[in-house]
């Protein structure tokens, strides 16, 4: 079997992470018991371009069970746990081409790797695999039935070829689902990444002031957890209905330019790319922190920075210090990428159970109904999203009240009134 990893050696280690994580992932597992018994993807070549975690190899598994022949590699160069490509590999006979640390050229390699497998499916994080097949490897698309998108920024990149008339398969919008955006955005990224910026830095947050870049629904969510830590948490915006929602919310709110000169911590959580520029580093406090938990480390003008810095040099382990003309210390973490995956594990089990059953679900959707859907972006149908809901509540343990059918009936008419 065909494979790119570090070290087979390390399967033992990723095989215990893998069942460690499957134990929180409830509903991922019901579906996997069904997929086994129904084989619903038999047959189908999928090629996923995911952040190969513990949670993505229990979501691999469960394509697997369900007939699917799955070849993953990574959505991000710093995103991949060694030790689970490895036990995937060895354990699981699932063809992995991941690395953690690999280099651009590698990364592409790797993407091409997968695409090599000549697959009917995609699920990407970021839209990477769509988008060379689309420009460069379109002969690919005459045998896909279509392709699932976990991400923001990569859902943004797919609309805009629809909206060209440049996407040529459908395509499931499983970030849009409300049992993902809600709970794996919001709460899964907004504990994650202050998990990876305390591995990597060990500072105290408590008292600080913690600039947050961006009030989606990962800024809203890292907000939330940071002044829970203690943190003045400051957000910066340029949508104005956002703006004013972290006002709302109790947030100080200023333009970077402000906010810049009196932050300890920062992240970017935008999408978008230069939100923090090389101005506003010039202005950072000394000892000042910054990272990123949006998709892509365009967020953060590193070429710039590095250019106008004295000296550039090593702190510790995922944390670069960059000495202003100034001789203000600025420290940048995980390169500028994922800040929670590249020095911490990524969102815990339980928020990627809902993501990852709308993945698995999603497939199997977009197989059956694949002649119907046009070459455009689709949510994932509010069926599927009510069902995770209602299976995540049932694995916790809780109950809810189900309408009469009085209240149905009321609901739908127009002339009951008061």
């Amino acid at each position: 079997m065909k494979h790119h990893v570090k070290d087979l050696a390390l399967s033992g280690m990723g095989k215990k992470r893998i069942e460690w994580a499957e134990q929180d992932m409830p509903v991922l597992r019901r579906i996997k018991e069904n997929f086994t018994k129904r084989k619903p993807l038999k047959g189908l070549n999928v090629a996923a371009c995911l952040h190969v975690t513990t949670e993505t190899a229990n979501l691999a598994i469960t394509l697997k069970a369900g007939g699917a022949n799955v070849t993953l590699c990574a959505s991000n160069p710093l995103s991949t746990q060694d030790d689970v490509a490895a036990s995937l590999v060895k354990n699981y006979k699932i063809p992995v081409y991941a690395i953690k640390g690999e280099d651009n050229k590698t990364y592409y390699k790797h993407l091409n790797a997968t695409l090599d497998t000549n697959p009917q499916m995609t699920m990407d994080d970021g839209a990477d695999l769509v988008s060379a097949i689309i420009s460069e490897r379109p002969k690919l698309a005459e045998s896909m039935v279509g392709s699932t998108e976990e991400t923001t920024t990569g859902v943004i990149r797919l609309k805009s070829l629809a909206a060209a008339n440049l996407l040529t398969f459908p395509v499931i919008a499983v970030n849009d689902a409300m049992t993902k955006h809600f709970f794996d955005n919001r709460y899964g990224t907004g504990q994650s990444t202050l998990d990876g910026i305390l591995r990597a830095t060990n500072r105290l947050v408590a008292g600080s002031t913690f600039v947050v870049v961006g009030y989606g629904w990962c800024g809203k969510g890292l907000a939330m957890r940071a002044r829970g830590m203690g943190a003045n948490v400051i957000v910066t915006e340029v949508d104005p209905l956002a703006a004013l929602e972290a006002v709302m919310d109790g947030f100080r709110v200023m333009p970077m330019a402000e906010a810049c000169k009196v932050g300890d911590f920062f992240c970017t959580v935008t999408g978008n790319l230069n939100v923090i520029r090389v101005e506003h580093f010039k202005k950072m406090r000394d000892g000042a922190i910054v990272s990123n938990s949006g998709h892509f480390n365009v967020e953060l003008q590193l070429d710039e920075l590095a250019k106008v810095a004295k000296s550039k040099k090593e702190a510790r382990e995922y944390t670069e210090e960059y000495t202003m003309p100034s001789g203000r210390r600025v420290y940048v973490l995980g390169e500028g990428r994922l800040i929670n995956l590249a020095s911490a594990e990524g969102h815990p089990a339980s928020v990627m159970d809902m993501s990852f059953a709308n993945q698995a679900l999603g497939a199997e959707f977009l197989l059956k109904n694949s002649k119907k859907l046009e070459n455009k972006v689709y949510t994932v149908p509010e069926k599927i999203d009510r069902e995770i809901a209602r299976l995540k509540l049932a694995a916790l343990g809780m109950k809810i009240d189900t309408l009469t059918k009085e209240q149905t009936k009321y609901l739908a008419s127009w002339d009951m009134g008061t």
